[in-house]
């Protein structure tokens, strides 16, 4: 699976959450590790977030299921790192308990995806071989060709897959993947000279010196 070709069966809005920028220590009593606030959030916000990542959702096991998967759907290339090392699985772990509406979903495909290779192949999916998880990953990554007995793992591969689209893209590694380089102040060096000539115009003296 390529990953351009991921793009193409991901909703814009998948790519809404932003990027946060530097980060500001906010003061603590004593002896309580001071809570960071990024820049643009509150610190309420930022308290929660301090709780969600202190809990864990994922068993040892869903988390390195969840790491294959990703790695799976965008891997490392000439041009980038893969998902996991973009910090994919982190993401998803606090996106579980931000959003524990995907909970069920997550962890019940993830255990789909274990029976269904456990039936096949005698092992859960993280002991499969690589061309055995491309197999499975084959028949439920392509929601128009899925097979009724495939339906639900069709439905947790598209919240894999938009959970790992999410998190890669708004990751450094993901960010500098897009060439997305934000606002940037721009250097203006004024009319290129073939237009200029184009239009029989020149600057006059005072304009050249101007600023420097």
């Amino acid at each position: 699976m390529k990953r351009r070709d991921i793009l193409k069966s991901i909703p814009a809005t998948v790519f809404g959450a932003s990027v946060l920028p530097a980060e500001a220590a906010v003061p603590a009593p004593p002896d309580v590790k001071p809570i960071k606030v990024p820049g643009g959030r509150q610190k309420f916000e930022a308290e929660r977030d301090a709780k969600l990542n202190a809990e864990k959702f994922f068993t040892p096991h869903e988390l390195q299921t969840v790491t294959v998967l990703s790695d799976i759907i965008i891997p490392a290339d000439e041009r980038s790192g893969s998902a996991s090392q973009a910090g994919v699985p982190a993401f998803i772990e606090f996106m579980m308990k931000d959003q524990p509406r995907n909970q069920t979903p997550m962890r019940g495909g993830i255990r789909w995806l274990d029976n269904v290779c456990t039936k096949r192949y005698g092992k859960s999916f993280v002991q499969c071989t690589k061309a055995q998880q491309t197999e499975i990953v084959d028949q439920i990554a392509y929601p128009e060709q899925v097979k009724p007995d495939m339906a639900q793992g069709a439905a947790f591969f598209s919240l894999m897959r938009n959970m790992t689209a999410t998190g890669f893209f708004t990751s450094q590694i993901g960010i500098k993947d897009l060439g997305y380089v934000g606002n940037v102040p721009n250097q203006w060096d004024g009319v290129p000279a073939d237009v200029l000539k184009q239009y029989n115009l020149a600057y006059e003296e005072r304009e050249l010196t101007q600023g420097k």
